[in-house]
């Protein structure tokens, strides 16, 4: 009877998920180790009950602060949020999903000061790293073994823009590839600009400018993470400066910006923060994060003929400084990373109104700046 009894409890779990269709993947979490963190953490979270369990973790890696997932689910990829001059660095590792075991590889320096984020292509050719205080893009080819290559490019970045506290130098913040990665843009908050460039990955250098190379941004906006709407049409970017999000036409490498929306609401005098933006697998809602005195999550719906944005919602992240969010991979629910809080919360997301309510689900997680899902093997 005890025996039976103990069978009945492992397997309940599993019964409980194919009773509901809920599924279980890994959530990965970059941070800032200067304060409570220790490096990578790894959970499993369940698209059924919203609940985050422990799982694994990586320590001794300096703030890898933004983190990038190989297709496969095999390697791993982190920044290191750390340096001056040229300093910064990239680290590999290999990733068991399973377990959640992450295992370092190799480290190559990101040639540019306090890299704070990392892309990779989806045939796993090249990892693209952006130095914010360096004001540089930097490529590093990956090899077979996921193992990271020394950088084949490096752009430094030149000019400034109208804030002088904020915008005498460059600061590469984001990189996006284009639907078909034949081109790839990446922000620059010091600048006021979007870059553009053709990518050949076959190439020594991957990266040339397209024609043209750039576009502006409002003065002052000081431009940071990109979304491409599902259907490829409409290119989204979020102002960190300016509290704005900015919709852009987009074709072969084309820029056109045909529509704006505030973060805030009219009469707003605080301090603002805008950091993240992402759109629903379904292209009807875009989310996104505001920091400074508003610690906010916005929700606009999208008219997927315009483009255009049409606010929802605003509400509370419940924690202090939204840096990153995600939406899992159901669509069903919105993690918010509050990196001065130490804290993630759970949203579910209502996906006939796009509406965010949250959950009573918190994990608690020091400086948590980036968060991360793939399929639990």
């Amino acid at each position: 009877m005890k025996k039976f009894f103990l069978i009945a409890l492992i397997a309940l779990p599993t019964f409980l998920h194919a009773q509901t269709g809920s599924k279980v993947y890994d959530l990965l979490v970059g941070t800032y180790t200067t304060g409570k963190s220790q490096g990578i953490y790894v959970y499993h979270f369940d698209t059924g009950t919203g609940k985050i369990t422990y799982l694994n973790k990586v320590t001794g890696v300096d703030n890898p602060s933004y983190i990038a997932i190989a297709r496969g689910n095999h390697f791993v990829y982190s920044v290191n949020e750390v340096g001056t001059d040229r300093k910064g660095s990239v680290s590999a590792f290999a990733f068991d999903a399973a377990s959640g075991g992450l295992k370092l590889i190799n480290k190559q320096p990101s040639i540019g000061a306090g890299p704070c984020y990392i892309l990779l292509d989806k045939a796993r050719k090249n990892a693209f790293v952006a130095n914010y205080a360096g004001g540089s893009f930097t490529v590093l080819p990956i090899n077979a073994d996921g193992s990271l290559a020394a950088p084949s490019q490096n752009i430094q970045d030149q000019d400034h823009s109208i804030d002088k506290t904020r915008q005498n130098e460059p600061h590469v913040h984001t990189a996006i590839l284009s639907p078909d990665e034949k081109y790839l843009m990446y922000t620059d908050l010091g600048t006021d600009k979007i870059n553009i460039c053709k990518y050949d990955p076959s190439a020594a250098k991957p990266l040339t400018p397209a024609n043209p190379a750039f576009a502006a941004v409002t003065p002052g906006g000081g431009p940071r993470h990109l979304a491409f709407h599902p259907n490829g049409k409409f290119l989204y970017l979020i102002q960190e400066m300016g509290a704005r999000i900015a919709v852009y036409d987009y074709h072969k490498g084309q820029l056109k910006e045909i529509s704006t929306a505030s973060l805030v609401p009219d009469g707003f005098k605080g301090t603002v923060g805008a950091a993240d933006i992402h759109i629903s697998a379904d292209g009807k809602f875009l989310y996104s994060t505001n920091r400074g005195d508003a610690n906010e999550l916005e929700v606009f719906a999208i008219d997927k003929s315009t483009g255009a944005l049409t606010f929802v919602q605003r509400t509370s992240t419940l924690g202090k400084t939204p840096r990153n969010f995600t939406l899992d991979p159901t669509g069903n629910f919105l993690l918010v990373a509050n990196q001065n809080s130490d804290d993630v919360y759970v949203f579910r997301i209502d996906k006939e109104t796009g509406k965010l309510t949250y959950t009573g689900e918190k994990l608690e997680v020091g400086n948590p700046s980036c968060l991360k899902f793939c399929p639990a093997e």
